[in-house]
C-alpha cells in the first residue's frame, strides 16, 4: 500500500521531508495546504499534488494516511486539534509551541485519543546519537556543553519573541532535546539573555541575540547550553558530553570520541531526516510506534525546558521542573 501524505505548511523544512517522501516507494505526497498561495502553487506543481487554501477542505476531501505539520511556533494549536478530530496520524516539526501552552492541551488530547504522533527532533536518529547513547550506558556523564552559534534566519516571524519564542525555543531546542536524550531529564534551569547588536542591524528584532542556560539533570549531572544569532558566519552547532574517561562530541556530521590516548571520529552514514521519515511511515504501516524516537509526550518535556529558560531569563531566577 502506498501511503498518502498531506502537508500543512510547505516552507523550507517541509520541503526537506517532501523530497524524502517523494523519493520513497512506500509513500507519496498527495496534498498540500499553506497560507502563502504563491509558495503553495509552486510546491504543488513541483511535486504534482493537490493544493488547498482551506485546511478543513483538504482533510475532508483527501483520504490521507498521515499529515506533516511544518508551521512556525506561533501557528501551533488549532491545526493539531483539527487533525486530531479527523483521526489522522501527525508528524509535527519542532518546536511544538512557544511556551508550555497550547502544547500541554495538545498532549492531553493526543493521549485521550491514543493518536500516533511523532515530533521532528531528527538529531536523535543520527548514528552519532545512537553510538553516544550506547556508550553512555557504561560511562557516567559529569557535565555537558551545548552550542548553537551562527547567524539570524531572515524570516520576519523568527526575529520576534512573540512569534518564534526566541532562539532557545525555535532553534537551540535541538540541542536541548539531544541533551535530554543522552544525559537525562532536566530538573532545574537558569538562563540569561541579552541583545548585543542585531536590533541595530535588522528591523523589528525583539529576540535576544545571545543567551546561555545552566541545567541541572535528574541524575546529578550539570551542563550549559549557549546560543547566538549575532554572527555574520556559521560557527558551531553541537553537544559535548564529558565523562572521566571519554569526551563525546556530537555534531550533525558524526561523533568524535576523545580519550587520553586517541581521538576517533565516526561519520554519520545516512541523512537523519530520512531515517526519521522512514520511522514515521513504518509506524503508520505497522501500527508499531516503537521506532519513533521522539513521541509528542517526550517532545513536551524538551519544550518545558526551553520555556523555562525564557521564564528564567525574564525573571532572573532559576526555574524548577517537577
Amino acid at each position: 500500500m502506498t501511503l498518502r501524505i498531506g502537508f500543512i505548511g510547505v516552507g523550507g523544512i517541509a520541503e526537506v521531508h517532501i523530497r524524502n517522501i517523494a523519493g520513497l516507494e512506500e509513500a507519496k505526497v498527495a496534498a498540500m495546504y499553506d497560507v502563502n498561495p504563491q509558495r503553495l502553487d509552486e510546491m504543488a506543481r513541483r511535486y504534482d499534488c493537490s493544493a488547498y487554501s482551506d485546511l478543513e477542505q483538504m482533510l475532508a476531501q483527501e483520504e490521507l494516511d498521515a499529515v506533516y505539520i511544518c508551521v512556525p511556533p506561533f501557528a501551533h494549536g488549532d491545526i493539531e486539534f483539527t487533525v486530531l478530530a479527523h483521526g489522522i496520524p501527525m508528524f509535527i516539526e519542532k518546536p511544538i509551541s512557544i511556551g508550555e501552552e497550547p502544547a500541554r492541551q495538545i498532549l492531553q488530547t493526543i493521549e485521550e485519543r491514543q493518536a500516533l504522533v511523532a515530533v521532528g527532533y531528527h538529531w536523535r536518529y543520527a548514528q552519532a546519537a545512537r553510538l553516544a547513547k550506547q556508550a553512555l550506558a557504561e560511562h557516567t556523564p559529569g557535565m555537558m556543553q551545548g552550542y548553537w552559534f551562527g547567524g539570524m534566519p531572515m524570516v520576519p516571524w523568527w526575529r520576534k519573541m512573540d512569534t518564534s519564542g526566541g532562539q532557545m525555543v525555535e532553534q537551540t531546542t535541538h540541542i536541548v532535546d539531544l541533551a535530554r536524550y543522552l544525559v537525562g531529564n532536566v530538573t532545574e534551569v537558569y538562563a540569561v539573555y541579552a541583545q548585543r547588536g542585531m536590533q541595530d542591524i535588522v528591523d523589528g528584532v525583539t529576540v535576544p541575540d545571545v543567551g546561555s542556560m545552566t541545567l541541572r539533570f535528574e541524575n546529578g549531572a550539570i551542563g550549559t547550553i549557549s546560543n547566538t544569532c549575532l554572527l555574520n558566519q556559521g560557527y558551531t552547532v553541537g553537544l559535548d558530553i564529558l565523562t572521566r574517561d571519554v569526551i563525546y562530541e556530537v555534531r550533525s556530521d558524526g561523533l568524535t570520541e576523545r580519550t587520553a590516548h586517541q581521538t576517533t571520529f565516526r561519520r554519520n552514514p545516512e541523512n537523519a531526516y530520512l531515517i526519521e521519515d522512514k520511522a514515521f511511515l513504518a509506524a503508520i504501516q505497522s501500527g508499531d510506534a516503537s521506532k519513533i524516537l521522539s513521541p509528542y509526550a517526550d517532545a513536551f518535556l524538551t519544550q518545558r525546558v526551553t520555556a523555562a529558560a525564557n521564564q528564567s531569563a525574564e525573571t532572573g531566577r532559576p526555574v524548577r521542573l517537577d
